[in-house]
């Protein structure tokens, strides 16, 4: 019995992470808040481009200033049209145009005057006495980086009452290291109805560990329509396992945010719905989500089973996730082009995801080096998957030099992959030690890959079981290797069951063993239906499996049915296959057939090709036809060979004839 060891490479595409929460802190928040800098009295949007103010304090009629307008920032209305660029229409200049940088520049310079007028003039109204202008000023400050500066202006209006000062002053204090102080400008402004001072206020009580009052604050921000504070909203939830996360990453998502989007997406999936998930997997991969393109690209790959023409979809959303950075997209799309036949992008692709550190991709480059017999090329990728902490770059080294012969460095990968939890290297090295004569050693490396759930491992420690006699441990093994598919394995438990006259199951155990791709238990089986007459289409089924398969004896059967209903080309055809690759029996009835087709001197060579086989019937036959041609002493040679070799049958044949040639030569 044969031990099996199998390369299972690694090879599909390695589970997404969650999003990056690693992040510090107070970039969470200022990123956050630079989004809810407000500008006037009130600070219901953000970013807002600045508005002139002037230093009336007198009430404003309702429906009247900064509250009641709608406000676009200038990203979001690049976003929008796209960037403006003089001497172009709306989408820019024509094709094969460039932009003029005489324009440019004198836009640019107008920009920065205009800039320039506007601080001036916010900068007179607050020394003036305007906390308006003060809010506004600061903000502008701010914007610029201009700490310092914009820290007196902030305090004056947020002193004023303005909330939008407030939560500016709040952002401003972050960025100094000021958290303390921070919190207590974003808690006035929240309580005064803020929803981004809410949300940074929030943030910081959650990183802080007081996830009650976190919670609070960024509800409140939610609740007011604040995206990111939904957002944070269901990442506090999400950790908590709380249902309600679903809903707050929904109104993140409805209001254009792209990780919620796609943290939205991975929960659908993770819940079964598909149809969902790739639908918010959409949403955020058009928003240049670059994981969102990944997990697209898996679902598309995965329905184009039964859709060819999704393909190319999925082929597209790899390539955008890739050039967004993300190395595993790349991998995905050379397993993806290496399907199509194309190895050149393929390797293109692995190579750029490899260099990024993907060790999937690496493995995946050696092993196509190695296919080339690049052996030396095909270590250096190994090594760099290995580099990587991928280690089925070990283990394939290990592949790599056992192929070469190099044993002592073999198992040295295959341990160091073992020794890292790699289920095929301890099955791997078992093998190694067990073909050395030390049992005591491979035993608990064939336990270790067979607990880890090696089809393999469980096989051989089958094999081992058996080897020692204890069957009953060997067939527990073998059980647990078939119920993951094992055909060799499901073999095992089927003759068992046969020599035990157990037939039925017998007949169960050869089915599984054929479906698993066990040539001998498809031959056995249909050998089976075979003897019991009554389901010759399935034996045939069964007996042409085997036959495909390489194996031999299924192929003669072939070739003798074949031959019995008349089709003696195809019965030819399946006799010189088994008969080239070693099958004396079909050497010999290829020779009969020829013999039958006046081929004679063709017939003799595939009868001398049996007997020196060892095959009876054979060395019997070729005996008479030297007897024809008149050479007895060839023809006494053969028939000694034949009765050697036998079956009874033959050699008592062959006996009468050595005889009947005695007689003759003596006479």
């Amino acid at each position: 019995m044969k031990l099996i060891g199998r390369n299972e490479r690694g090879a599909g595409i390695a589970a997404d992470r969650d999003a990056d929460r690693g992040r510090a802190a107070a970039a969470r928040v200022i990123e956050a808040d630079t989004e809810g800098w407000a500008i006037g009295p009130d600070d219901t949007h953000t970013a807002l481009p600045a508005q002139r103010a002037t230093a009336r304090t007198a009430p404003r009629p309702e429906g009247y200033g900064p509250e009641s307008l709608v406000h676009v920032s200038a990203q979001q209305l690049v976003d929008a049209i796209g960037a403006y660029v003089p001497g172009a229409g709306p989408a820019g200049p024509a094709a094969g145009e460039d932009a003029d940088p005489d324009a440019t520049s004198f836009e640019s310079a107008l920009a920065a005057r205009e800039q320039a007028a506007l601080e001036s003039r916010h900068r007179r109204a607050a020394d003036a006495g305007d906390p308006n202008a003060a809010s506004q000023l600061g903000a502008l400050l701010l914007r610029r980086g201009d700490l310092a500066d914009a820290e007196p202006y902030l305090r004056t209006a947020a002193a004023a009452g303005l909330r939008a000062a407030a939560n500016n002053l709040g952002v401003l204090l972050h960025q100094q290291g000021q958290r303390a102080e921070a919190a207590q400008w974003w808690r006035q402004a929240a309580v005064a109805g803020s929803a981004p001072a809410a949300h940074a206020l929030g943030l910081q009580l959650r990183d802080q560990g007081e996830e009650e009052a976190a919670e609070y604050w960024l509800h409140f921000a939610a609740e007011h329509g604040h995206p990111l504070g939904a957002y944070a909203l269901g990442d506090l939830m999400e950790h908590r396992r709380d249902v309600r996360a679903e809903r707050w990453f929904k109104a993140a998502a409805d209001a254009g945010h792209r990780e919620a989007a796609y943290r939205l997406a991975r929960m659908r999936e993770a819940a079964g719905d598909k149809e969902t998930a790739e639908t918010w997997y959409r949403t955020a991969a058009a928003r240049s989500h670059a994981r969102a393109a990944l997990r697209l690209g898996v679902l598309l790959e995965e329905r184009a089973q039964e859709d060819a023409s999704l393909v190319e979809e999925a082929a597209r959303w790899y390539r955008q996730s890739a050039q967004n950075g993300e190395a595993r997209a790349a991998c995905a799309l050379g397993f993806l082009l290496r399907d199509a036949g194309d190895l050149t992008a393929a390797a293109e692709w692995w190579q750029e995801a490899a260099e990024a550190g993907d060790g999937t991709a690496a493995n995946a480059l050696g092993a196509l080096h190695a296919g080339r017999g690049a052996q030396a090329e095909a270590e250096r990728w190994y090594r760099v998957a290995l580099q990587a902490g991928d280690h089925n770059g070990a283990f394939n080294l290990g592949l790599l030099c056992a192929g070469a012969g190099r044993e002592a460095q073999a198992e040295q990968w295959y341990r160091r992959a073992a020794y890292a939890g790699h289920r095929e290297a301890c099955n791997a090295l078992a093998v190694i030690l067990l073909q050395r004569g030390d049992e005591s050693g491979a035993e608990p490396w064939f336990s270790k890959a067979a607990e880890a759930g090696s089809v393999d491992g469980a096989f051989n420690l089958g094999v081992l079981h058996a080897g020692r006699g204890d069957q009953q441990q060997a067939h527990e093994w073998y059980a647990r290797a078939a119920a993951e598919g094992h055909g060799e394995a499901a073999l095992q438990l089927a003759v068992a069951q046969e020599q035990r006259g157990h037939l039925a199951a017998a007949l169960e155990r050869y089915r599984q063993s054929a479906a698993g791709g066990s040539a001998e238990g498809a031959f056995r089986l249909a050998s089976v239906l075979d003897r019991r007459g009554d389901a010759d289409a399935e034996a045939e089924h069964w007996y042409a499996t085997a036959a495909d398969a390489g194996h031999r004896r299924a192929q003669v059967r072939m070739g003798v049915r074949a031959a019995e209903r008349g089709a003696l080309e195809i019965a030819e055809s399946w006799y010189r296959r088994a008969a080239e690759a070693g099958s004396r029996s079909a050497a010999f009835n290829l020779g009969l057939l020829l013999a039958r087709q006046d081929a004679e001197p063709e017939a003799v060579l595939w009868y001398t090709r049996a007997a020196d086989a060892g095959h009876g019937r054979a060395a019997l036959r070729l005996a008479l036809l030297a007897l024809r041609r008149g050479e007895p002493v060839q023809a006494e040679n053969w028939c000694r060979r034949a009765a050697e070799y036998g079956p009874a049958e033959v050699a008592e044949r062959a006996g009468r004839l050595l005889g009947a040639l005695h007689a003759e030569l003596s006479a």
